[in-house]
């Protein structure tokens, strides 16, 4: 990249820029105060060690760079950045991202089942159908103590869901166990 001189654009000459901080400029004759970096002076660029010679293979998305495996589903070359490995095979980002060949396989955990919020719903849901809750309550508390341990989300919760649908469900248990004592010791004092 040549540098312009400052007052007629005209590139400087190299052997001026190499001589020291001031370069005379061929066109005008100007004096131009100059400090360049010796990188831009370099005669030949140095070669990347991933960039791609004359008559390799290049990646298909990265054009300038070296391929270093094929993908195994499409075929399409890949650079060492694109090459994504499963086990002895390679895919290319764009066969990862459609879920094809052995991609496929791959179980990408995206969503959970929120037990916490199942087990909530459960002896609420059958409030409004009030003789089921002689089921859900039991049913509650079992449920949430057989899954406390899964994991609750893919972000960050707490188990006070669960807390909450024991002690509903603990309630609805109570709730019957008293009134079926009512009734029954209601039963014995009408007979006598």
């Amino acid at each position: 990249m040549p540098l312009p001189c400052a007052r007629c654009q005209t590139p400087l000459p190299q052997w001026e820029l190499v001589s020291g901080d001031r370069a005379v400029c061929t066109g005008c004759g100007s004096p131009n105060r100059v400090r360049v970096f010796p990188a831009l002076l370099a005669a030949e660029r140095p070669v990347r060690p991933d960039a791609a010679a004359e008559g390799e293979a290049a990646c298909f998305d990265h054009p300038g760079k070296r391929a270093v495996a094929s993908c195994r589903q499409c075929g399409r070359f890949v650079c060492q950045l694109c090459a994504i490995q499963f086990g002895a095979d390679t895919c290319c980002p764009s066969c990862v991202a459609a879920g094809s060949g052995p991609a496929n396989a791959v179980n990408t955990d995206t969503s959970r089942i929120l037990y916490d919020s199942v087990a909530l719903i459960l002896p609420l849901a059958s409030l409004v159908f009030w003789p089921l809750t002689a089921l859900t309550g039991p049913a509650t508390v079992v449920f949430s103590l057989m899954k406390w341990r899964r994991p609750l989300s893919l972000v960050r919760r707490f188990r006070w869901r669960f807390v909450v649908a024991i002690a509903i469900g603990l309630g609805e248990l109570g709730a019957w166990i008293w009134g079926i004592l009512y009734f029954v010791a209601r039963s014995k004092m009408g007979n006598s």
